[in-house]
Formats: C-alpha cells, structure tokens, sequence
C-alpha cells in the first residue's frame, strides 16, 4: 500500500513539474519583447489605426479608469507624437508609455499602459489630458521631460522593487497628513505637472522636491488627501516606477477621485524625477482661485 502510494506521489510529481515549469516560462517577459509592443502601441497611435496591434480575443480597455469599446477610444484618433519614453516591467509583463503630443490644434499627453500575456496585448489602458486639463502645457512638457535623463543604470546601483515601491508609496502618503519628513527626498528632485514644471531654488520651487528640512524653500503639503486606488508598474533598470491611482479616494457622495498617473525616477532609494497627469479639468478644481499656486506670471503652479 506505502509502495502505491509513493508511486503515486513520484508520478504527480513528473507530470506536474514540466507543465508548472512551462506555465512559468510563458508567463516570463523579455524586455526586447515588450519594447516590440510598445513600438507597435505607438504606430497604432501615430496612425489611428489599431489593426496591427497583437490584441488578445476579449482584451480589455481602459480609458481614464473607465473600461471603453477600444474603436471609441484615443487610441483610434492619429496623434502626431513629438516625444514618447518607455518602462519595461519583465516581472508583471507590462509596460507603460508617456506620449507628447503638441500640434497646435490638438494637444495631448498620455500614458498608455499594456499588459502582454504570450505575445499578445490583454490590456491596453490610457490616460490622457489636453487642453483645460489641470496645469495642462504640452509645450512645457516636452521641453523639461525630453531633456531629462531616464538612462539604464549600472546593475551594481540599481533599486529593488521593493525599495522603489517604498519611495513611490512614501511619496503618495505624504498626501495623507501633509508630512513631507516621511518622504526619502532625491537632491535635487524636480517635477512636470501635466506641464507645469517645479524645481527647489529655481523661480518655481515646488513643495515637494524642495521639502528637504532646513530647505529654504521650503513648503508644506496639502493634507487630507487620499491618493488611492494604486497600481503600479516597475523598471528596475531605469529606476522607473509608475502609479496608476485616484487623485483623491472619491465618497458615496461625490469627491474628486480624479484619474491620476505619478511616474518616478528613482535614484539610490530617492525619487529624482516625478511626471504627473491628472485627468481633471481646471475650471473642476474644488478651491478658490486664490489655493492655486503661480509662477509670478499668473500662471498656476502645482497643485500640491
């Protein structure tokens, strides 16, 4: 009996081993394989036509964390792009993708997100915003987002997933309680938002990259905001993170909740950059015109 039951146990275990390991092989991503599909996410856009995108049967859409029918989607509208930077995530076989787009007749910034299972897309969400959009300047954002650097660093130096979840998160928590000592803060630490750009010392110093205690220009955070509902995608390699959330947790009774996207570089632990876009509109915002921070120029600043 002991003897048919061990032989049992051995023939389990030969038949499962292969197919477990081969679930694990097709589940792995290589990065030049997501690269080709962020290549082809971007033809699609460029041209409006998303016939020769590897969509899975039953894929699904998103649209501003709205789920859409794909062909009523901005993926369907041609977008004449200035500037795209990618994220490969071989560990969750996703990807993530920030697209510039300034023609004076029709400005945009968009983050796409695609989830590849096999080869082929099972998710493609986006977020974009445009004109009226909160802080929206897709000039200002091309100009300060193209000239930073978001270059492979050396193997010995990077993050792991969990050190860079750590800064990201920390930096969304800081919302919360208005604590910006929570935060391990990059130096410098410069930010776009949805184009408005924010740097410590610089005309526009921003009140979060310049939260550094002893800072002079030191500012405080707004408290009392949930940034929620976070997703995440992660490059190691570029110290890259990116945060699909709410800005704002949303109530039974209403509430802001509004689509958000926070992308991070992460250096040595410390966010370096930090790329926001919130699909809100400016004429939306809950406060008196007087709550919006401006460069001196009247322009707004950011939000927080």
């Amino acid at each position: 009996m002991k003897l048919c039951k061990l032989l049992l146990i051995a023939l389990a275990v030969t038949v499962i081993t292969p197919v477990s390991g081969l679930a694990q092989k097709q589940r792995s991503c290589s990065r030049d394989g997501l690269k080709r599909m962020t290549d082809l996410y971007i033809t699609a856009q460029t041209k409006g036509d998303i016939s020769g995108l590897p969509l899975v049967q039953g894929h699904h859409y998103m649209e501003n964390m709205a789920t859409i029918d794909i062909n009523n989607g901005i993926v369907k509208k041609p977008l004449k792009i200035d500037f795209h930077r990618s994220m490969f995530d071989t560990a969750t076989c996703q990807t993530f993708t920030e697209v510039i787009v300034t023609n004076k007749a029709e400005q945009y910034v968009v983050g796409a997100r695609l989830r590849v299972v096999l080869d082929k897309i099972s998710e493609l969400e986006v977020i974009w915003t445009t004109t009226g959009h909160w802080l929206f300047n897709a000039d200002s954002y091309l100009k300060y987002s193209s000239a930073e650097k978001w270059d492979e660093i050396p193997v010995d130096k990077r993050d792991t997933r969990e050190t860079m979840l750590y800064a990201a998160n920390s930096y969304l928590d800081a919302f919360i309680d208005g604590n910006p000592d929570i935060v391990p803060w990059g130096t410098p630490c410069v930010r776009i938002e949805g184009g408005a750009y924010t740097e410590p010392g610089g005309e526009t110093p921003n009140s979060h990259c310049a939260a550094l205690p002893g800072d002079p220009t030191r500012i405080g955070m707004p408290s009392g905001v949930n940034i929620a509902n976070r997703r995440f995608v992660i490059d190691e390699t570029i110290g890259s993170i990116l945060v699909l959330c709410t800005f704002g947790a949303g109530t039974p009774g209403g509430g802001s909740g509004a689509p958000d996207s926070h992308l991070f570089r992460i250096e040595n632990g410390k966010p370096r950059y930090v790329h926001t876009l919130t699909h809100m509109l400016q004429s939306s915002f809950q406060g008196s015109s007087d709550s919006i921070p401006t460069d001196g120029g009247g322009k707004p600043k950011a939000k927080n």
